[in-house]
C-alpha cells in the first residue's frame, strides 16, 4: 500500500479508506484532509503506534476516529458474544471532548454497524451503564468515571484493540496520570496505541516511552506556536476595569459571537452576570455547572443565540466551532501553553481571527511567559478611557511590592526600642501620651524592612498592590477535584513558571 506525502494535496479518495466511510465523509462535504489528517491516517491504517502533535482546530478527531472504523468495520471480532468488552477505548480530558469524539464516532460511522457510547462523570450513572451492559465496540470516556464503571464491573477492557489517548497534555495537568496508570494495567498487552497532544512536556515524553511501541511521529505545526491566522493583541488595563472594557469593547465592535477566558469559576459568574446587566446576552460555563446547563449553553453559543460564552479553561476544551472570530483573555493563564490552545479556537479552516489579552500589572511575568514561547512580541493597543498606570507595561510584578514605601505607624509586639529604658526612667515625669508617640516613632523606624503597607508607588504614580498570591493552580487541577479551591494562600513562594496543579 503506498501513499502521497501531504506536500502532494492528497484527497481523502486517496487514503484508502472503506467505501462507507468514505460516503460518510462525502456526506459532511469534506474532500480534502487537513494535514494531520493526511500525515496520521496512513500511519494508523498501517496498524502501528502513533505520536501525534497536533493542536487545537487541525482536525485531529477525525484523524483517528476514519482510521480506527476502517481497522474495526474490517478485523474479525475476537469476542463476538461477550458483552460490556469494547474493542477501542478513547480517553479524552473533558465531558466536552468525550461528547464531541463521540458524536465524531456517529457521524463518521453511520453506515457501518459498528456500536459506541460515551461516558462521564457529572451526570447519572445508571443509563451509562445500561449502555455498557449491551455488545460495544466503541466506548469514549473521561478517565475517573471509567474507573468508577470498572470498579462496579460494568465494563471489561480486557478486550481493547485500539487505545487513544486525546490531548493527553491536558489529562496530565489534571492530574489524571494515576487514572491513567491504573487503566493502562487493565488492557491486554497486545493493542496498538495512539497518542495526540498538543504540547510535548517531560511528562508528555515520559508517558509516551512508557506507553508506544517503537511509534511512528507526525507533527503538523512548530511546537507550542500559535496559528499566524490569529490578529493578537494586549491591551493593558487594571484588573478594575477589565469587566468595564469588555462590556465597552463588545459594544463599540458589535461583537456577535466572543469567547471569553477567565481564571477562575467565580471570575466566570462575576463576569457573565455584568455583561447581562449591561444589556448584552451572555452565559458562563464552568466544572460547577451542570452537565445540562453546560450542553445548553454550548449548543446556544453555537447556533448564535447567545453571542457571548465566558468560560474557563477545562470547560471550553473541546468546544468545536468553525469561524468563531473573536477571543478574549480576561486573565491571562499562568501556563503559557494554555494561551495556544486558547487562541487557537478562532482562526480555523483558514479563516482569520482575532485573540485580545486583558492584561495588569500582576500579569506582565505571564505574558513575558507567552511571548516567550511563541517567539514573538504581542502588540500593545491602548484603549481611550483604559490607560493604564505610566510604564506599567515595564515594571515587574514583585516590583510593585519590594518597592513600596514605609507607612506602617503599628509597632510590632516585643520590638526592642532604643528609647523605651530612657522613657522608663522618665516615666512619672512625662504624660503616657508622649510614651505612646515615642514608641510609635521608633517602631516606625526599626520596622523599615519588614512594614506592609495599604498603598505602594511605582513611577510617582499610586497604585493599590494585588492580594498575595500563592502557587497558582491550573482551572485543570481546581476542575479534577471538582471543588473550587481558593486560588491565593497566605504566604506565596515565589513563581518560578510551569503552573501546573497537582
Amino acid at each position: 500500500m503506498s501513499f502521497k506525502t501531504p506536500s502532494e494535496n492528497i484527497t481523502f479518495a486517496d487514503l484508502n479508506l472503506s467505501e462507507p466511510i468514505m460516503r460518510a465523509v462525502s456526506d459532511v462535504g469534506y474532500t480534502i484532509p487537513t494535514p494531520i489528517q493526511a500525515k496520521a491516517i496512513p500511519q494508523v491504517l498501517s496498524g502501528g503506534d502513533l505520536l501525534a502533535g497536533a493542536q487545537t482546530g487541525t482536525g485531529k478527531t477525525a484523524g483517528f476516529t476514519l482510521p480506527l472504523l476502517h481497522i474495526l468495520s474490517n478485523t474479525p471480532v475476537k469476542y463476538p458474544a461477550e458483552k460490556h468488552r469494547p474493542r477501542c477505548l478513547i480517553l479524552t480530558p473533558t465531558r466536552e471532548l468525550a461528547a464531541q469524539v463521540e458524536e465524531s464516532v456517529k457521524i463518521y460511522g453511520k453506515y457501518l454497524k459498528l456500536t459506541s457510547t460515551v461516558i462521564f462523570g457529572g451526570v447519572n450513572i445508571n443509563p451509562q451503564t445500561s449502555r455498557l451492559r449491551k455488545p460495544l465496540d466503541i466506548l469514549v470516556a473521561t478517565p475517573g468515571r471509567l474507573l468508577d464503571h470498572v470498579n462496579q464491573h460494568n465494563v471489561d477492557l480486557s478486550g481493547i484493540e485500539i487505545l487513544v489517548l486525546d490531548e493527553a497534555d491536558r489529562m496530565l495537568d489534571m492530574g489524571f496520570i494515576r487514572d491513567i496508570k491504573k487503566l493502562l494495567a487493565m488492557l491486554p498487552k497486545q493493542r496498538q496505541n495512539l497518542l495526540f497532544s498538543a504540547t510535548f512536556s517531560d511528562e508528555i515524553k515520559q508517558l509516551a516511552d512508557g506507553l508506544l511501541h517503537n511509534p511512528a511521529f507526525v507533527e503538523v505545526s512548530r511546537r507550542n506556536t500559535a496559528t499566524e491566522l490569529v490578529e493578537q493583541t494586549v491591551h493593558l488595563v487594571k484588573q478594575a476595569l477589565k469587566r468595564d472594557l469588555v462590556s465597552f469593547l463588545i459594544k463599540q465592535n458589535n461583537w456577535q459571537q466572543v469567547l471569553i477566558f477567565t481564571r477562575t469559576k467565580h471570575g466566570a459568574n462575576r463576569l457573565a452576570d455584568k455583561l447581562i446587566k449591561d444589556g448584552i446576552a451572555a452565559m458562563a460555563i464552568h466544572g460547577n455547572k451542570s452537565q445540562g446547563a453546560r450542553t445548553k449553553a454550548l449548543a446556544e453559543f453555537k447556533s448564535g443565540q447567545i453571542p457571548v460564552l465566558v468560560a474557563t479553561d477545562i470547560a471550553a476544551r473541546g468546544l468545536d466551532i468553525d469561524q468563531l472570530p473573536q477571543v478574549v483573555n480576561f486573565e491571562l493563564p499562568n501556563v503559557p501553553e494554555d494561551y495556544v490552545h486558547r487562541i487557537g479556537r478562532t482562526g480555523r479552516a483558514g479563516t482569520t481571527g482575532a485573540a485580545i489579552s486583558l492584561v495588569d500589572v500582576e500579569e506582565i511575568k505571564f505574558l513575558k511567559n507567552i511571548e516567550k514561547l511563541i517567539k514573538r512580541e504581542i502588540p500593545k493597543v491602548a484603549v481611550e478611557g483604559f490607560i493604564p498606570p505610566a510604564k506599567l507595561e515595564t515594571e515587574s510584578p514583585r516590583l510593585f511590592h519590594e518597592q513600596q514605601p514605609n507607612r506602617s505607624r503599628i509597632p510590632k509586639q516585643g520590638q526592642p526600642n532604643q528609647e523605651q529604658s530612657k522613657q522608663k526612667q522618665n516615666k512619672q515625669n512625662q504624660p503616657k501620651r508622649s510614651q505612646t508617640q515615642g514608641r510609635d516613632r521608633n517602631s516606625h523606624a526599626n520596622d523599615s524592612s519588614n512594614s506592609k503597607p495599604a498603598i505602594g508607588y511605582g513611577q510617582g504614580k499610586l497604585i493599590s498592590p494585588a492580594p498575595q498570591k500563592g502557587k497558582l493552580l491550573s482551572e485543570a487541577a481546581r476542575h479534577q477535584a471538582q471543588v473550587q479551591m481558593p486560588l491565593f494562600n497566605p504566604k506565596p513562594p515565589r513563581y518560578r513558571g510551569g503552573g501546573r496543579g497537582h
